[in-house]
Order: structure tokens, then sequence, then C-alpha cells
């Protein structure tokens, strides 16, 4: 079973354009064009037509400007880009699939990144790790709690000219215990 939301957020514009609106921001088209400049004005605006259209974004207001309605967009409150009880119901192919699919826009925004002639990932804080951790299911609901807050409130900030935006990305994943032959 496929869940619109998540192919509609799955894309890399929508992605980004959801993004910029994480941290209870209230955005109008051109605000989201200044975050998101790489973007034609005419795509941004079919992608948010879409996000809409799905319910993973909402007109939180309308504004009139010398004759013309710009909206405010947000997040919708009431509902996850994913519904969990989709989401636990999809097979191993679409979850492959969707995982497949984040780890390219990883890769590709990674690759953008270090292909700059200016890039200095010390400077610039990149970072990638694995770690393996054991814990109950409790302790695993605490950490993610735990982590979740910081993340929460950086996502809060509004840009200006000394913050740099930067992708954070996480992965969970049990380890499968492997049988010795």
């Amino acid at each position: 079973m496929k869940d619109k939301k998540l192919d509609a957020v799955l894309h890399p514009i929508r992605m980004k354009i959801v993004q910029t609106l994480i941290g209870d921001r209230s955005l109008t088209t051109r605000e989201i064009h200044q975050r998101l400049t790489e973007v034609p004005q005419a795509t941004l605006y079919r992608h948010l037509k879409k996000l809409e259209e799905v319910g993973i974004i909402q007109v939180v207001s309308e504004n009139k400007i010398r004759g013309t309605t710009e909206k405010v967009y947000a997040l919708m409150k009431e509902t996850a880009p994913v519904d969990p009880k989709v989401y636990n119901t999809m097979t191993s192919d679409e979850h492959f699939n969707y995982f497949m699919t984040f780890a390219v826009q990883m890769l590709e925004e990674f690759n953008n990144y270090i292909q700059q002639d200016t890039s200095d990932p010390l400077k610039d804080g990149v970072g990638y790790w694995k770690a393996t951790l054991y814990l109950t299911d409790v302790e695993l609901m605490q950490l993610m709690q735990e982590i979740s807050k910081p993340v929460e409130k950086a996502a809060k900030l509004e840009p200006n000219k000394h913050r740099k935006a930067r992708n954070l990305s996480t992965v969970l994943i049990p380890q499968v215990d492997k049988q010795d032959p």
C-alpha cells in the first residue's frame, strides 16, 4: 500500500519545502522562494499545490497585496507526513524504495556540497558516523525524545546572514543478528 503523503514528501523539492516549514513556521511563497532560490517560482507553486492537496501543508492565512492574494503556508498540525498505520502496512519492497529515495537524496545533497571549490567539511561541521547502541525499547524511546528536543529548538531558528542552512538526517535500523552456519 502506497501512502500519497509519503510519495509527495519524498520528492526532493517538496522535501525542501517541508524542511523550510519545520519549527511551526508560517511562510509566504515569496519567503519560501527566498530560502529555496534554486527552485524556479513556477515549479515552487506546483509543488506547494501538491503538498496542500495531500494534506501535508495548509494555507493558514492570506494577505491582500496590490490586488493579488498571497498565501501563507504552514505544516498541518493534525497530521504527520506519513500515517503510521500506513507506514506499518507497507511491503518490504515499498519500504526499500522509499528508503532508497531518501538515501539517494542525501547522496545528491552531499555530492553537491563536496563538489564545490569552497567546501570545507571540518569548518562546515560535516559529519557522518555510525554507532551500535544496545537499548531496550523504553531506552530507545527516551533517547529519541532527548534527541528531538534540541533538534526541534534548532529547527525554529530563522535564517539570517549568520546562519547557514544545514541538513540533518537520521536513520535508525535494528541490527540483524547473523547466525553462524
